[in-house]
């Protein structure tokens, strides 16, 4: 892991560089997504050139994330913002037409993507995502929402592989232990919402990204159920993965 560390350390350092920026700003969620991806900022950038910004929606998020959350960042040394969500979302419902539950789940986490580009924006900083190469591969995500950033510091480590550098970076172990959430609502969890363990989705998506096929991966014993379910997540998803399609008039 220490390989790896040092590598993704470089990578922030050039793309800071090349683009001529020294400050980064990341939400902060309290889970370990974005706490591998803040520790991450932090010792490639410095402390203090990262700015956090901790968006809970009150009634939904779990005061004991908020609290992870903000406990990391006082102790990395992090200069944090607390926006609470809710008022954002009020007028959302006020909408000519009734906004459907889906609507009004993904536009929290563009609200929050929102407010943190207005920051980026106002202080001439980089976004840092917090997007994992599980959730990148299957499409997990809001498109334009969580999905956005400038630089994906952990997008090419699988969920599994992202624990396994948390500890090595001595993370608390609140941040290992916990069920990975996006607290879309009461409740939700990752992997109830996608129908297995992220053990089983990396161990399925490590041999996709060798060229298996469903029919290979069912001949090798995995359960079809998953395989099929899968492969149907990276197909209806992948729109959200690349730039608007654009008409070519010539």
């Amino acid at each position: 892991m220490h390989n790896i560390y040092t590598k993704i350390l470089a990578e922030i350092h050039k793309y800071f560089k090349t683009y001529g920026f020294e400050k980064a700003v990341i939400g902060v969620s309290g889970g370990i997504d974005s706490a591998v991806s803040l520790k991450l900022a932090v010792d490639a950038l410095g402390a203090e050139n990262v700015t956090a910004l901790l968006m809970p929606e009150k009634g939904i998020s779990l005061e004991e994330n908020y609290m992870h959350a903000k406990t990391l960042c006082q102790f990395l040394k992090v200069e944090f913002f607390t926006i609470p969500l809710n008022k954002f979302l009020t007028d959302f419902l006020a909408l000519p037409w009734k906004p459907s539950d889906l609507a009004q789940i993904n536009v929290k986490a563009r609200v929050r993507m929102s407010i943190i580009y207005n920051f980026a924006n106002t202080k001439n900083a980089l976004v840092i995502g917090t997007s994992n190469k599980t959730e990148l591969f299957l499409g997990y995500g809001t498109k334009y929402g969580d999905l956005a950033a400038d630089i994906e510091v952990i997008g090419d480590m699988l969920k599994t592989d992202v624990y396994k550098l948390a500890e090595h970076l001595g993370l608390p172990d609140e941040f290992l232990t916990k069920a990975p959430s996006a607290e879309l609502y009461p409740g939700q969890t990752d992997e109830e919402e996608l129908g297995m363990s992220y053990k089983e989705m990396d161990m399925i998506l490590s041999q996709v990204e060798k060229g298996l096929t469903k029919d290979n991966l069912i001949d090798k014993g995995i359960n079809p159920n998953l395989v099929h379910k899968i492969f149907r997540l990276i197909d209806i998803n992948q729109h959200k993965l690349h730039p608007p399609h654009l008409i070519v008039l010539n």
